[in-house]
């Protein structure tokens, strides 16, 4: 049987406010009763937690990162172990308030590295197999298929009918339009990414185009597959309100990255969920062309962000939205209840009675948002403090 945990002095935020001085209880690995301190019902609780006046909000739900692939392999050609790799990876995570991962491995035919398709998939059994038997966090696989891989679509079917995957999106990178709007782009991306030679970036290139011409059967192969297995199928760089809608014909509810406002706006009028990146928001531009995430969120159509590239900035970019933008409760459902919701994890993503305890508290050091507790499934995964350097005896330490 699971503790039954209080978690008192702490800034509740829930989805439509926030209780300033709350209390929340955890029995069974959920939440039981959420109150203001002065309705004290725990003194008889085994575990209690002072948030000493932290906020205490749900863990994020994260569905979209590359982080296990860089963590497998940090330079190109630089390979660790995917056990060691995921076991470290998670440890992060929790610290950074991310309950639920997305892990996202890229299928794109390549011939190298952790994205070529057998590794990948092989990776993918590995980790899946890891997070079933014991770990901090949760953890899911999406899968990122690239629509020229015709040679990979099997693989991916096999993983999809396996249960190996929680989400699946349609990727075309090649070169003219999406993310790279030209021919030089590409290549230059290829250049600084996996310093391949001239010759072979022109290889790809020509793999590219060919596959390109088989893709519309590649794309209803594996969406029959995904929705087969109830998966959710997302569609990625949007450059165009007609790419939207082909891919919302093709079951497609979740539009990512879109790179023009103009698509993220029909993505919305048709329903779909728009997801953008935090480290686009911490930054305030896209590291290419794409437009500033920003800019979507304050039109109000924008209404997912996922870490990318880098997880730590998904707890930035929301307390950032949070104090600048939008309302705390507003900021804090992008980054879970909205993703949770999109993903068909409904007993995630929130502070409500009878959810799932996946809860995080965070206060501020130097003015900046930081993880002191992390707790998934009512379990206390990760905690940290911090010393307080005061006087002399911080110049003794200098």
């Amino acid at each position: 049987m699971k503790n039954r945990v209080l978690i008192t002095n702490a800034r509740i935020v829930m989805p439509d406010r926030i209780i300033p001085q709350g209390q929340l209880i955890v029995e069974e690995g959920c939440i039981d009763k959420i109150n203001r301190r002065s309705e004290n019902r725990g003194a008889d609780m085994k575990d209690v937690i002072d948030a000493e006046g932290s906020y205490l909000l749900p863990g994020f739900v994260d569905i979209h990162s590359d982080a296990i692939e860089k963590e497998i392999e940090p330079r190109p050609g630089a390979y660790f172990d995917p056990d060691l790799a995921f076991a470290e990876l998670e440890k992060k995570l929790a610290a950074q308030g991310i309950t639920t991962m997305f892990h996202s491995f890229s299928l794109a035919g390549a011939e190298w590295g952790v994205r070529e398709d057998a590794n990948a998939a092989r990776i993918i059994r590995r980790i899946t197999d890891a997070s079933r038997r014991r770990s901090m966090i949760r953890h899911k696989v999406h899968i990122r298929f690239e629509i020229t891989n015709f040679p990979g679509v099997d693989t991916v079917k096999e993983l999809l009918e396996d249960g190996m995957a929680s989400l699946l999106s349609f990727m075309d990178h090649t070169p003219g339009q999406g993310q790279y709007p030209t021919v030089d782009d590409y290549r230059r991306y290829m250049e600084k990414t996996y310093h391949l030679p001239f010759a072979q970036i022109e290889q790809v290139l020509a793999a590219k185009e060919k596959g390109r011409q088989m893709s519309p059967a590649t794309i209803e192969k594996l969406r029959q597959a995904a929705i087969a297995k109830q998966i959710p199928l997302a569609s990625h760089d949007d450059d165009s309100p007609a790419k939207v809608a082909f891919y919302q014909e093709r079951g497609v509810t979740i539009n990512e990255f879109p790179v023009h406002l103009e698509a993220v706006l029909f993505a919305r009028r048709l329903g779909n969920d728009v997801c953008v990146g935090a480290p686009n928001i911490v930054r305030n531009g896209s590291t290419g062309k794409a437009m500033r995430a920003l800019d979507a969120i304050l039109e109000g159509d924008a209404n997912l962000i996922c870490s990318d590239y880098y997880p730590p900035a998904l707890l930035h970019a929301v307390f950032k939205l949070g104090t600048e933008n939008l309302s705390l409760c507003e900021a804090v459902g992008m980054a879970s209840l909205n993703p949770a919701r999109a993903a068909g994890l409904s007993g995630l993503g929130s502070l409500e009675e009878g959810k799932q305890a996946d809860l995080i508290i965070v206060n501020t050091r130097g003015g900046m948002p930081v993880i002191t507790h992390t707790i998934v499934d009512g379990i206390l995964v990760y905690a940290a403090n911090y010393r307080v350097l005061q006087g002399e005896a911080r110049e003794q330490s200098a």
